[in-house]
């Protein structure tokens, strides 16, 4: 098992050295910025920067990041405010290895390979929780931002909202046709993403508790974020399938036309009602250290940087919502 995610990882590497490469090239002028196969779509144009850049680091000290998909604008953004360089330049070198392979390689794998120094990442896995128990991982997190789980379907649907025991239901298999919640006879085709990645993660974590969950077949259960919004807009052409996400990925960086956000117990997922928590699924993600960071390393620098009032204004501007920093750092299993 081991040597599979080690085998993955080398190759993410890979992909990250490159992106590296390819900031410092368009920093000195290159017109053909770089790409990465893990690399953010279109920003949105909320992430723009509006504040002056306040150039704590050079290109070349910034620290390397990893993390999930999902926080890779936030990453861009706190490049470019931090740097001075173009956000484009900065969005077109941020490259992640998602977020269990992320954990797994910054708690679990510390070696001269890995390069990254921090984690903008969403809540771990329960397997890798206990893998980083296991191997005694010393890292220091904290909240910096808060995410909801999200349920997509097609625009057709006339179901407009699910109680989170409706959620359930469909999930564990006890709901298996629409027209049981309200919406037409069609059978109810739900969507699920793979045990590693964060989404999963959250759904398992809000919704389900420990409950019944169905088994889905592969073609149900897409490995990419984007995968399962694209598989949700054409399956069959048709209104009766169901999947999830995080409220920011869906909103911000990828969606479909055709597709819409449920509401859940009445309240429809919004930056507003993901701030409030009155909105019932939401979760916080983290930015990661190693315990042992010295205070002068740029990884710690940039760490408490996003304490800062120009930290908190990165996050918000980039569409996400701000977590008030803690007065203590928390333990990261």
């Amino acid at each position: 098992m081991k040597n599979a995610k080690i085998s993955r990882r080398s190759f993410l590497l890979g992909l990250a050295a490159c992106s590296a490469a390819g900031i410092l090239t368009a920093c000195k002028g290159d017109d053909t910025p770089a790409s990465s196969a893990s690399t953010s779509p279109e920003a949105p144009a909320s992430s723009v920067s509006e504040l002056e850049p306040i150039g704590l680091f050079t290109v070349e000290d910034f620290p390397k990041l990893d993390g999930s998909t999902a926080c890779i604008p936030l990453m861009a953004q706190m490049m470019a405010d931090t740097t001075g360089i173009d956000l484009e330049v900065a969005q077109s070198g941020i490259s992640v290895s998602t977020t269990a392979y992320a954990w797994e390689s910054f708690g679990l794998y510390p070696d001269e390979e890995y390069t990254a120094r921090m984690l903008v990442v969403y809540e771990a896995p329960d397997y890798v929780k206990e893998e980083l128990k296991e191997a005694n991982a010393q890292l220091e997190q904290k909240p910096i931002g808060r995410d909801a789980l999200v349920f997509i379907v097609n625009e057709n649907n006339p179901v407009k909202s699910l109680t989170r025991q409706q959620l359930k239901d469909i999930y564990a298999g006890k709901i298996t046709n629409w027209k049981e919640v309200g919406g037409e006879d069609l059978a109810i085709v739900p969507f699920q993403r793979g045990e590693d990645s964060g989404s999963q993660t959250l759904f398992r974590k809000l919704l389900i508790q420990g409950g019944e969950l169905m088994d889905p077949p592969t073609e149900l259960a897409p490995a990419a974020m984007g995968e399962l919004v694209d598989s949700i807009a054409a399956y069959n052409n048709s209104a009766n399938a169901i999947g999830f996400s995080v409220y920011y990925y869906i909103d911000q960086m990828y969606s479909q036309p055709g597709l819409r956000l449920l509401a859940v117990d009445g309240l429809t997922p919004s930056n507003d009602t993901i701030a409030s928590e009155s909105y019932p699924l939401c979760n916080e993600f983290y930015a990661v250290l190693h315990a042992d960071a010295a205070a002068d390393s740029p990884e710690r620098q940039l760490y408490d940087w996003l304490d800062t009032a120009a930290g908190q204004d990165c996050i918000k501007k980039s569409g996400y919502v701000a977590v008030a920093p803690a007065t203590a750092a928390n333990s990261a299993v």
